[in-house]
């Protein structure tokens, strides 16, 4: 996955925006207002923080090396994911669940707004 496919598909999101609230090298997905991914799409390698149910952050570092605790970040919530090392499939999926995590501690009102199409 490139970064350019990694930005397309952080962006297919319904409300998603990208921002650089910590400067033009680092990308900052987010819906309504809240973080799901963040990524210097410029690095090498392409890494991308992301959301992560607790219970399932630790079995995913314990099954592959390329994701560890969160860079930066609550490394209990959140994981760092090397991109070129893991099957685009399951960073499509890593991703997604991010979001829909995010999504899922929005207020109720804001979730049923995401569900309807604009």
């Amino acid at each position: 996955m490139t970064p350019q496919e990694l930005r397309a598909f952080c962006l297919e999101f319904n409300a998603a925006v990208e921002e650089f609230p910590f400067g033009p090298e680092t990308s900052v997905f987010k819906v309504l207002g809240k973080l799901f991914a963040l990524s210097a799409l410029d690095a090498q390698p392409l890494r991308v923080n992301l959301k992560c149910e607790p219970e399932i952050a630790v079995q995913l570092r314990a099954d592959h090396p390329a994701i560890v605790p969160g860079y930066h970040m609550n490394k209990r919530h959140w994981n760092t994911v090397t991109v070129g090392e893991l099957p685009d499939r399951m960073v499509h999926e890593l991703v997604e669940d991010s979001y829909d995590l995010v999504v899922a501690g929005l207020p109720k009102a804001q979730r049923l707004r995401l569900d309807r199409p604009a």
